[in-house]
């Protein structure tokens, strides 16, 4: 049986698509580098201006706007003491804390009961906000000493858990924060700046997410940044630097940011409310509300605006392991495929300004698309170079274009990072960084395209989304027993 019918149906499809996927890829890296460098320059006005920017006098203000800090928890007892801890410790003159119990499993409330000798609360839930899990109760620290509200829920998610949370704020403005995370002594006074400085614009501000895996914690603080040791999670230091830091700092310039860190963002309370909260049937909830914001304000007309800050930082703890972090990158490209298919309306719409017409493309683009453009290459090229249909010197452009100008726009994006903020004192972090940027393009870019489209897959086969447990390794305490102590008041 002859194949030629094969060779000449796989020869038409390489003619077809492989000069497209080269450029696809030089657009994409290309387009990575124009963020970087957007984001350098506004990394160097912001160093140069550093020293005027008026947090000092925040602190101390009186008529500062007051902050609630939103932290939803389940199975979190590894961490919660920590995490509750430093959001205490905050240097802000009005900030509460209200903690969502959802339904943990384990000692989240009892550790949060001890800690804090929580006492009943028998406050009302106003109801602003529609919730579906069920109050068990209401805690809150003695005496006032400490502004901590504990909440004791049956289990909904993390969605309804941050609108229980939002229900019961008492403060002008809302942060969100997860569990697993550590805020930096100063980080209410930098992402509320914009705020303070333009309070009739700007409605949601977001912050920095690094990686706290192998950093040394003390009382609630970073005392020591390092290199988590394994390879896994320091490719994804190298990652979250790229997107999260670069990424979203350009594109608060550009004046189109459409993500903010569900692990790190700070709302307007009021405009919270109007627009109804986190969608709780949404996977990718943190997407869903800044896309959700961006359209009420362009429909609306309003003269506001979404900031992104690159400084201070969240510390949250990154999946250690392949299985967590394959569940972790199918769920977020599910999100971001249903978020952006929820909003399509707003794609290359010129109603939308800047957000439907630079924005989205670029994430419908470059950011969906990608993986499934990368594994079909990765499965045509290597097939026409066996079948002979492929030219060789094409493979090799096909490479350069795709892996090796990716790998030198990461480079790129480390090195402005570090030149920026050098946050990692140690020669031999900045090698183990430098490291991680080569690595992640052997094997671990593959793998994560794979999780991806898996992901994508199965939102398209409307399979049901199972969230899997994120496993808490906690982090290194110079002396555990002293973080069970009563807080400081």
């Amino acid at each position: 049986m002859s194949w030629d019918w094969l060779r000449d149906a796989l020869q038409w499809l390489f003619a077809l698509t492989m000069w497209p996927t080269g450029v696809y890829f030089l657009l994409a890296n290309t387009a990575m580098l124009v963020l970087i460098c957007i984001a350098a320059a506004h990394f160097s006005r912001y160093l140069r201006r550093s020293e005027h920017r008026g947090e000092d006098a925040m602190a101390a203000s009186p008529v500062s706007l007051g902050v609630t800090v939103i932290m939803p928890a389940y199975n979190e007892a590894a961490v919660i003491l920590t995490s509750v801890r430093s959001v205490l410790d905050l240097r802000y003159p009005d900030h509460e804390v209200i903690v969502v119990n959802d339904g943990s499993a384990d000692e989240t409330m009892a550790r949060l009961k001890d800690a804090y000798r929580l006492v009943p609360d028998d406050r009302d839930i106003p109801g602003r906000i529609p919730v579906r899990g069920a109050v068990r109760g209401i805690w809150r620290a003695p005496d006032g000493a400490v502004p901590l509200i504990v909440v004791d829920t049956d289990n909904s998610g993390r969605s309804d858990s941050v609108n229980l949370g939002l229900d019961l704020a008492s403060k002008d403005l809302v942060v969100m924060v997860d569990a697993d995370s550590i805020l930096e002594p100063d980080a209410l006074l930098s992402v509320s700046k914009p705020f303070a400085d333009d309070p009739e614009r700007v409605v949601a501000t977001g912050g920095v997410v690094r990686i706290v895996n192998n950093s040394r914690v003390q009382g609630g603080r970073i005392v020591d940044v390092r290199m988590p040791k394994q390879l896994i999670a320091r490719i994804q230091v190298v990652e979250y630097l790229r997107a999260f830091l670069l990424g979203r700092t350009a594109w608060s310039d550009l004046g189109a940011l459409i993500l903010i860190s569900g692990a790190f963002g700070m709302f307007r309370r009021d405009v919270l409310i109007e627009t109804g909260g986190l969608d709780a049937d949404s996977i990718g909830e943190d997407f869903e509300l800044v896309m959700r914001i961006q359209r009420w304000i362009l429909e609306g007309r309003r003269d506001h605006r979404v900031e992104f800050v690159a400084e201070p930082v969240s510390w949250t703890e990154a999946p250690s392991t392949m299985a967590v972090l394959a569940r972790q990158r199918r769920r977020w490209h599910r999100g971001l495929w249903e978020v952006l298919w929820k909003y399509r309306g707003m794609l290359l719409n010129p109603r939308y300004g800047r957000v439907g017409m630079l924005a989205l493309p670029y994430y419908w683009l470059f950011e969906l698309l990608a993986p499934v453009v990368e594994l079909a290459g990765l499965v045509l090229v290597p097939l026409g170079l066996l079948l002979g249909i492929v030219d060789p010197g094409f493979a090799l452009l096909l490479l350069v274009v795709s892996y090796v100008f990716g790998t030198l726009v990461t480079l790129a994006a480390v090195v402005v990072e570090e030149a920026s903020f050098h946050r990692y004192e140690r020669w031999r972090d900045l090698g183990a960084t430098l490291l991680a940027v080569l690595a992640e393009s052997f094997g671990y870019r593959q793998l994560t395209a794979v999780w991806r489209v898996q992901g994508w897959w199965a939102a398209l086969t409307g399979k049901q989304q199972v969230w899997g447990v994120m496993t808490r390794s906690g982090f290194a305490e110079g002396d555990e027993a002293a973080e069970a102590q009563a807080p400081r008041t």
